[in-house]
C-alpha cells in the first residue's frame, strides 16, 4: 500500500482508533501474511484506521489464514453477520504469481513471476474484509470470490473482493445478505495488469 496514512484518511474519511506505529519494523508498502497493514473498521457509528496482523486463526487451523471465500461455513458466516467485525483493505495494487515458471535465459533456475494488478478508476482501492482478535493481537483477513477475466488466466481458483468507492458503508454497516451480494469480482474494463516481473532478478520478461 503506497501512501502516508494521512492519504487514508482523506480518502475513506477515517480518523486514528489506534496509537499510529512509530517502529521501524512496520512497513506497510508491501503486505505479506502475518505483517501488519492499515484496515478501515467502525467504531462508534464510524469508520476509523486501525492497524493490524494480515490473518485470522480458522476453527483450529494452525497457520493464520489470510483469505476467506466460503461465506456459509460456521466460524466465517459468525463474522460476516456482525457489522463490527467487517473492515476494509486499502490497497493501490495486488500480486499473484504466474502459474508456469519461465527460463529467463541467465543459466539459473526457472521461476515464477509476479503480476500487479491495479484499478484504474480507484488509484486506492478496499478489499473486503473480517477482522478479529486472536491470541496475538488482532488481525484481518480478506475475502475472496470468482476471478474475473483478467485475473483468471494467472489465478483461476479466485481473486479478492475488490469494493466500489460507493459500497464502503454497505460493507461495514449492511446485513448479512449485503456481504453476500458484494462478494463479486470487479469490472475486469476497470482494472489493468503488468508483467511478469523478477524482483530478484532484476528483469521483466517482454512479449
Amino acid at each position: 500500500m503506497l501512501g502516508e496514512p494521512e492519504t487514508l484518511i482523506e480518502r475513506f474519511g477515517a480518523g486514528w482508533i489506534t496509537d499510529k506505529p512509530r517502529d521501524n519494523r512496520f512497513d506497510p508498502v508491501e503486505l505479506r501474511p502475518k505483517s501488519r497493514a492499515y484496515v478501515i473498521r467502525q467504531q462508534n457509528g464510524a469508520p476509523g484506521l486501525d492497524v493490524m496482523s494480515w490473518g485470522v486463526l480458522g476453527g483450529a487451523a494452525p497457520w493464520p489464514m489470510t483469505n476467506v471465500r466460503n461465506l456459509a461455513l460456521p466460524q466465517w458466516k459468525a463474522l460476516a453477520s456482525k457489522p463490527e467485525h467487517r473492515c476494509l483493505i486499502p490497497l493501490t495494487e495486488f500480486c499473484e504469481w504466474t502459474p508456469d515458471k519461465h527460463d529467463l535465459g541467465d543459466g539459473k533456475p526457472k521461476l515464477k513471476g509476479e503480476m500487479w494488478f491495479q484499478v484504474t478508476d480507484q488509484p486506492i482501492f478496499a478489499v473486503a474484509g473480517f477482522w478479529q482478535h486472536t491470541k496475538d493481537g488482532t488481525g484481518f483477513a480478506m475475502v475472496t470470490c470468482d476471478a474475473n477475466p483478467l485475473v483468471e488466466p494467472i489465478h483461476p481458483k479466485a481473486m479478492i473482493t475488490i469494493l466500489k468507492a460507493d459500497d464502503h458503508k454497505r460493507w461495514l454497516t449492511g446485513t448479512l445478505a449485503d456481504v453476500v451480494a458484494l462478494q463479486r469480482p470487479y469490472d475486469e474494463s476497470s482494472m489493468i495488469v503488468r508483467g511478469p516481473v523478477f524482483p530478484t532478478r532484476r528483469l521483466m520478461l517482454r512479449s
